[in-house]
C-alpha cells in the first residue's frame, strides 16, 4: 500500500524544507540553505565529501566535511533528507512534511537511487521486529541491483 503526498521541486522544495525545519524549532541559516541546495542538485545520493567539494568550488574556499555531516544529521532528523545506508550518502526528501519509512532501489552500475513507498511492507517489517521482542526505530530497506536504464544497455560488470 502506498500513500499520497505532495512532491516538491526547485524553489518549492526549498520552501517546504525551510518550513519543515522552522516548524521543528530550527533556523534556516545561509549555510544550511547552501547544503540543502547542493544536496538537491545531485542526481544520485551524495556524501558529505561530495557536498563539501561542491560548496568549496562555489564559495572559492574550503568547506569542511565535518560541518556538512552535522547539517546532514539535522536534515535527516528533521525529515529534509534521507540517508542511503549502503552508500553512506544522502538524498533530499521531496516531501519533507510526510514522515514514513522508505525503500531505496540502488543501482550498482550507475549509482542511481530510487525511493519508493510501501507502507504495508515496512509495517510488516516493524511488526516482525516487535514480534521478536525488538523495538524498531527505523527500518532500513535497500535493494541493490540494476536500474532500468542500465538493464537496457549491455552490462560492464559481466
Amino acid at each position: 500500500m502506498s500513500h499520497m503526498h505532495q512532491m516538491h521541486q526547485g524553489e518549492a522544495l526549498e520552501a517546504a524544507a525551510r518550513t519543515t525545519l522552522e516548524r521543528a524549532g530550527e533556523q534556516w541559516t545561509p549555510m544550511r540553505a547552501q547544503v540543502f541546495g547542493a544536496l538537491s542538485s545531485f542526481d544520485r545520493p551524495a556524501s558529505a565529501y561530495d557536498i563539501a567539494e561542491s560548496l568549496s568550488r562555489a564559495e572559492g574556499r574550503r568547506v569542511a566535511a565535518n560541518s556538512i555531516y552535522r547539517i546532514l544529521d539535522l536534515f535527516v532528523a528533521s525529515n529534509l533528507a534521507q540517508r542511503v545506508e549502503s552508500a553512506n550518502a544522502y538524498v533530499v526528501n521531496a516531501h519533507p512534511a510526510c514522515r514514513h519509512d522508505c525503500i531505496f532501489l540502488v543501482c550498482d552500475e550507475c549509482g542511481q537511487t530510487t525511493h519508493v513507498d510501501d507502507d504495508t511492507l515496512t509495517e510488516r517489517v516493524r511488526a516482525s521486529a516487535r514480534a521478536a521482542g525488538f523495538q524498531p526505530i527505523r527500518p532500513v530497506i535497500e535493494v541493490r541491483g540494476r536500474c532500468a536504464a542500465c538493464v537496457a544497455r549491455p552490462s560492464t560488470t559481466q
